[in-house]
């Protein structure tokens, strides 16, 4: 992709979709899937994935902060089935899980 980064970060914010993992299992079949770490920017991590910026990819990857989904992590994620948010960036389908908000004081 050859979009300004700030324009393709508003155009994959506004692809991000809340789902399940009933609808994400098809992915994971495919082998297309891709968890992003709750403590990195979904969006930030698509973009890096849609522009090819490898050094960042690499870097997740190697921090276990970017992983393509295994056996072990869909059965937890049928198991448990919690709330999750995607984004498309072909071929690639990435996903984060999105725990309940903190309880303010």
């Amino acid at each position: 992709m050859t979009e300004n980064p700030s324009t393709l970060y508003a155009k994959l914010l506004g692809e991000t979709a809340r789902i399940g993992w009933q609808e994400l299992q098809p992915f994971f079949a495919r082998g297309a899937l891709l968890w992003v770490g709750a403590d990195l920017d979904l969006i930030a991590v698509a973009v890096a994935v849609a522009e090819n910026d490898q050094a960042s990819v690499v870097a997740w990857l190697a921090a276990g902060q970017l992983e393509k989904v295994e056996a072990p992590r869909a059965e937890d994620l049928l198991a448990r089935d919690p709330e999750l948010w995607a984004v498309v960036v072909a071929p690639w389908v990435l996903f984060q899980e999105r725990g309940p908000a903190p309880l303010r004081h």
